[in-house]
């Protein structure tokens, strides 16, 4: 791993798992979206990891329109790099989720590095009342879906986004195999040093959230990348915070935002994602880990820079 000394904050203000009437706090329209982000950078936030939702409902959305109706208005106002999401959701085409990062050029974009079972089902256990008719239908049916990222996907993805614009991926490695398969793309030439790679821990049908398969995930990215690569971590739900602070322990980084968590503590919504930055940042410092601003980000991470993109 390369040790980068001070500590990248990601944030992930809303994402494509939680819905609207899971919390009240959950941003999901353009003007939601993009005070949440600038709040999220003011707090501390390096990168910004961002989906799009239809501004009617709430539903996660591929659309280039509804990217850009944030997008300008989170750069003019922070210094944070912007990284779209090609993940999107289940339910959307490969086609569908690559619209918005060819329309913005981002200088990252976030890259699944296999399939899988995506299953978040059981967050809608919590929900006494739907607020919208798509809802419920989409959370029960996480169990029957697979989020889908084969070889020719990742392929198009680092040629269409990467190559075609400059642009840097989040390696989202939900399991140690996806680590494998990062490595066979990093052979064949189609990405380059640093590696960004994201442990992604505690989604049911991925990698579980046990601190031992952290170590391991890192034990393996050592033995597959060196020195090339820059490590961080989050776990889905309630192990969020425990697990960046294993990532920050082992010298890595870290996210947090809302798409990942709607909780701050055992049994309390988060109130907003910068919340969350603060909480994360407060723990961060008290381990003696300074905190990456987004210059020092773009430095450690071999970015194009925010000059370069398409909006």
């Amino acid at each position: 791993m390369r040790k980068t000394g001070k500590a990248i904050i990601t944030c992930a203000p809303t994402g494509s798992i939680h819905t609207p009437s899971m919390s009240p706090h959950l941003p999901v329209t353009a003007d939601a979206i993009a005070s949440e982000a600038i709040a999220a950078a003011e707090a501390g936030a390096a990168i910004l990891h961002l989906h799009a939702r239809n501004e009617a409902d709430g539903s996660p959305s591929p659309r280039a329109e509804d990217f850009m109706a944030f997008l300008p208005r989170i750069k003019q106002s922070c210094e944070a790099v912007i990284n779209i999401s090609t993940g999107g959701s289940a339910t959307m085409s490969l086609d569908d989720r690559l619209a918005g990062a060819k329309a913005a050029q981002p200088e990252v974009c976030s890259l699944n590095m296999g399939p899988l079972i995506f299953d978040f089902s059981a967050a809608g256990k919590r929900v006494q009342h739907w607020q919208h008719p798509w809802e419920r239908e989409y959370v029960e049916g996480a169990r029957g879906r697979i989020m889908y990222n084969d070889n020719a996907y990742i392929e198009r993805i680092m040629l269409e986004v990467g190559r075609a614009f400059g642009t840097r991926f989040e390696f989202e490695c939900y399991d140690i195999g996806h680590l494998y398969t990062l490595a066979h793309f990093a052979d064949r030439g189609l990405v380059d040093p640093p590696f960004l790679i994201q442990g992604v821990f505690g989604i049911l049908g991925g990698i579980g959230a046990d601190v031992r398969n952290l170590t391991h995930m890192v034990t393996m990215a050592d033995s597959l990348f060196g020195e090339d690569y820059v490590f961080s971590a989050f776990a889905a739900g309630r192990h969020q915070l425990e697990f960046c602070t294993q990532s920050a322990l082992l010298g890595g980084n870290v996210r947090v935002g809302l798409e990942d968590s709607l909780f701050i503590g055992r049994g309390e919504l988060a109130r907003s994602n910068a919340e969350q930055v603060t909480k994360i940042r407060t723990i961060l410092e008290a381990l003696g880990r300074e905190i990456a601003s987004p210059a020092e980000a773009r430095a450690m991470l071999g970015l194009k820079g925010g000059d370069q993109v398409a909006f």
